[in-house]
């Protein structure tokens, strides 16, 4: 066979295996692999800081399950969105709110300090608490959930961020249990997550 006949080949075989690996890997961040007795290793030991200056680290899941979101403060609308959504199931569990660890995590250090994650945070669920730290203590924690984020430069010197947008379901152990739907009834998501207590 020409040389040239073989080269196609090499492509479409390189493309099936990075096809390959790529599904394997959202299918065990997506919770496929929770039977197998090795799971996704997402989440690990932080320690940051909430809204209030206090520290938060990996113990603070422990006893009760944790939903987790990384964004950023300048988010024009995922974030927002998003912290809408929790803020809604949270209001439906009602006092069992009291018993759920609810973080926002930031991706953007550089901007979000305790006093801009204090201001954010006051338009959603009190229950909401947002954790921030220095850009190397953040770097750590985003390897360790597998979060994807970027600094996207904009035309006028000012920048976004481009990040993972998933919402991480962890149970009162602080392990990894699937990424959480938000996307039905607020009724629906707190009856679900009312199963962790």
């Amino acid at each position: 066979m020409p040389a040239n006949a073989t080269r196609p080949l090499v492509i479409i075989g390189a493309f099936a295996a990075s096809l390959v690996v790529g599904l394997s890997l959202m299918f065990l961040i997506m919770g496929g692999g929770r039977n197998i007795a090795a799971p996704a290793a997402i989440g690990g030991p932080f320690q940051l800081t909430d809204q209030t200056g206090a520290a938060v680290t990996e113990q603070s899941l422990q006893g009760r399950p944790t939903l987790i979101f990384f964004g950023f403060t300048h988010c024009p609308d995922v974030c927002p969105t998003s912290l809408f959504e929790i803020s809604e199931v949270l209001r439906a569990m009602g006092k069992d709110a009291d018993a759920v660890n609810a973080y926002f995590i930031s991706v953007d250090p550089e901007r979000d300090n305790t006093a801009a994650m204090k201001d954010y945070l006051s338009s959603f669920d009190p229950h909401l608490k947002g954790l921030t730290g220095d850009p190397e203590v953040l770097a750590k924690v985003l390897t360790e959930y597998r979060v994807y984020a970027k600094k996207v430069p904009l035309k006028d010197g000012d920048y976004t961020m481009d990040h993972t947008a998933l919402v991480y379901l962890m149970d009162r152990n602080g392990r990894f249990v699937a990424p959480f739907n938000l996307k039905r009834t607020p009724e629906e998501a707190a009856a679900d997550l009312k199963k962790y207590l």
